[in-house]
C-alpha cells in the first residue's frame, strides 16, 4: 500500500485533540446558530478539526509510501519533559486561590510552561511556539482583554520563525492590523461580548 505515516500521524493527531476539546467544551452552553452560546464557536471549530484530521488519513491512505522519520533524543527528552512540566505546573497549581488557580487556568499554564519546554526542540519548535501561542491568548483574554490576548497570540506565534524575529517593526505592524482588523469583523460586526481592556 502506499500509506504516507506523516500524513496518518498528523491526521491522528487533529482528531485527538479535537476529541479532547469536544469533551472539555461539554460544561459550556451552546445555543443556536442564531443566537450562539459560549460552547458553539468551539464544538464547530473542533468538529471542523475532526473532518480535516479524517481528510488527512484519508490523503494519507495513498500518497506515500512516506515513512515517519526517527525521533531524535532531544526530540523525544523535550516530548518527554514538556509532559512531565504541564502536568506538574497544572498540579501544584490547581490547588491554589486566585487567578492561577480558578476554572482552567490551572491548566492554560500548564499546557503553556509544557508547550515552552516542548519548542526547546528544533524539531517541535513550530509546534511548541503555536500551541503556546494559543494557551496565551486563553489565558489573557479574560482578565487582560481581547487586545492583549491577541497580541499575546500573534506575537508567540512569531517567534519561532527566525525571518520575523529579525524583523521587530514587522510583526508589530501585523499585530497593529490584525488587531483592526479583528476588532472590526469580530466586535464592530458581529458584536461578540468581550472584554477589549484589562479588568481590575
Amino acid at each position: 500500500m502506499k500509506i504516507n505515516q506523516r500524513d496518518i500521524a498528523s491526521g491522528v493527531f487533529l482528531i485527538v485533540v479535537a476529541a479532547i476539546g469536544l469533551w472539555l467544551n461539554t460544561e459550556h452552553t451552546m445555543g443556536t446558530a442564531r443566537r450562539m452560546g459560549p460552547g458553539y464557536m468551539p464544538w464547530l471549530v473542533f468538529w471542523l478539526q475532526i473532518a480535516l484530521g479524517a481528510g488527512a488519513v484519508l490523503v494519507g491512505l495513498a500518497s506515500g509510501p512516506e515513512k515517519m522519520p526517527r525521533w531524535k533524543t532531544d526530540e523525544i527528552g523535550a516530548f518527554v519533559g514538556s509532559l512531565v512540566v504541564g502536568f506538574a505546573v497544572w498540579w501544584l497549581l490547581s490547588g491554589t486561590e486566585g487567578f492561577l488557580g480558578t476554572g482552567y487556568n490551572a491548566l492554560g499554564v500548564g499546557m503553556l510552561a509544557g508547550f515552552l519546554v516542548l519548542s526547546i526542540s528544533p524539531g517541535w519548535r513550530f509546534l511548541g511556539m503555536i500551541s503556546a501561542s494559543m494557551a496565551i491568548f486563553a489565558l489573557l483574554l479574560e482578565r487582560f482583554g481581547f487586545f492583549a490576548a491577541l497580541a499575546g497570540i500573534i506575537i508567540c506565534s512569531c517567534l519561532p520563525e527566525r525571518d520575523h524575529t529579525k524583523s521587530p517593526l514587522g510583526v508589530l505592524g501585523l499585530v497593529a492590523f490584525l488587531l483592526a482588523l479583528c476588532w472590526f469583523v469580530f466586535i464592530y460586526e458581529l458584536d461578540i461580548r468581550v472584554n477589549l481592556w484589562p479588568t481590575a
